[in-house]
């Protein structure tokens, strides 16, 4: 059994879901593949969310835009009257129903109850079309395998019950062909959850350690693993291997290539994952894995938008453990990730991503035992096997605000300067 994950570029139009197609017949037995919602769903679906909650008539035509935008490929990939029309409307029309009810109180459930709904309808139509390409390929919908427990929007994978599904479902040693969703799960109540925003990596890096799969491929738009984003850096190097090791670390510090969840369930099961490109599926692209060696070039990964937030005890008591099991629940409660963090005696800096949903609450919070500044509009950089030259290289025109250094990274949070 063989692992695939396609994310939502992959699949963003139907000359993209035919490559899809494609690809897949290079393979064609014993696979799982895990699919995105397609192209940028995920953010037109939030904007369908949010005219939702705050009840703004906008919403039927954001809802509009994105139904259009797919039957739109549907009308592209198939015939006149195929099955792929009729189901494809049914999700919508179920997705229509539901922004037509009053919301509930909480934005993080009611997240969860609509944005799936583009994984939803990305894998309807691509298990219909490589059915009609000649491909025998079976739906599943992952929220009966992949059961988690109630955290909303980041929602926790209870793994032995899922890992049990998972075997009962998938069938090993038939030669078939099983598609699914990635990002999304459900409840022991069948409430349905997502795993954090790019998490159909996570997906299917569970599903394979499951199923202790021969292997994980997850198809991008670049050519495997760079160590820098080509939006940021004109030349950048294909990393041909990695560890285990420092692939949790570039993900967790950032590297938009995976999430930063996908690696430690590989690594447990000793499963090689392959970044590739589906622009030229057969270039070799990057392993990761058990490999050794002593440094690698230095990587960079460049967070923009970010907020530090500066927070000191009114009573000027010290930043020690009580203050700091304070701030983290407050932190935790609220599902705001901290990107880098340093404390003195008394003050307490963070860096985070700029959520404009997360953050007043964090603050409003915090605002009763402690007095809090921050200021917008930075970056974070990182860089993974660091020297002087690559530091002064990335500074230029830019002031750093806070900075640390480990052995193999360095990050610092810097402003533009005029």
């Amino acid at each position: 059994m063989k692992v695939f994950k396609f994310g939502g570029a992959s699949v963003k139009d139907a000359a993209a879901v035919k490559n899809l197609a494609e690809i897949v017949k290079m393979y064609n037995n014993s696979l799982v593949i895990v699919v995105s919602a397609m192209g940028k769903t995920t953010n037109s679906l939030e904007l369908v969310l949010k005219a939702y909650f705050e009840n703004k008539p906008e919403k039927t035509q954001y809802f509009l835009n994105v139904k259009d935008y797919h039957l739109k490929i549907v009308e592209e990939l198939f015939p006149a009257g195929h099955a792929a029309f009729e189901k494809t409307v049914k999700w919508f029309d179920e997705l229509f129903e539901k922004i037509s009810t009053e919301p509930s109180m909480t934005y993080n459930f009611e997240y969860d109850q609509i944005v799936p709904y583009g994984e939803l309808i990305s894998t309807t139509i691509v298990n219909e079309y490589l059915n009609y390409a000649g491909v025998k390929s079976q739906w599943l919908d992952v929220r009966k395998i992949l059961k988690t427990d109630d955290n909303y929007r980041e929602a926790n994978v209870l793994f032995e019950l899922s890992a049990k599904l998972a075997k009962e479902t998938i069938k090993h040693g038939e030669g078939k062909v099983y598609l699914t969703q990635g990002f999304i799960g459900s409840t022991k109540n069948n409430l349905t959850t997502t795993l954090g925003r790019e998490g159909s990596d996570y997906t299917a890096a569970m599903i394979a350690a499951f199923l202790n799969a021969e292997f994980v491929t997850v198809w991008k738009d670049v050519p495997g693993v760079l160590n820098a984003d080509p939006k940021w850096f004109d030349n950048t190097v294909k990393l041909d291997k990695l560890t285990y090791t420092d692939a949790i670390e570039l993900a967790f510090y950032g590297a938009s290539v995976l999430h930063p969840k996908t690696i430690q369930p590989v690594k447990q099961n000793n499963i090689p994952l392959y970044v590739k490109s589906f622009v030229n599926p057969a270039e070799e692209g990057t392993v990761i894995g058990n490999f050794m060696y002593d440094k690698l070039i230095p990587c960079f990964i460049f967070k923009i938008d970010q907020v530090l937030i500066n927070i000191h005890p009114i009573d000027l008591s010290f930043i020690a453990e009580e203050n700091l099991q304070y701030i983290f629940s407050v932190l935790a409660r609220y599902s705001l990730k901290v990107n880098l963090m340093q404390n003195t005696a008394v003050s307490f800096r963070i860096c985070v991503n700029n959520d404009s949903t997360r953050i007043p609450l964090v603050i409003e919070e915090l605002e009763e035992y402690y007095r809090i500044s921050m200021e917008s509009g930075l970056e974070l950089i990182t860089i993974r096997y660091y020297d002087q030259q690559t530091i002064d290289r990335v500074l230029e025109k830019k002031e750093v605000l806070l900075e640390q250094h480990n052995q193999r990274t360095v990050q610092m949070v810097v402003r533009k300067v005029l």
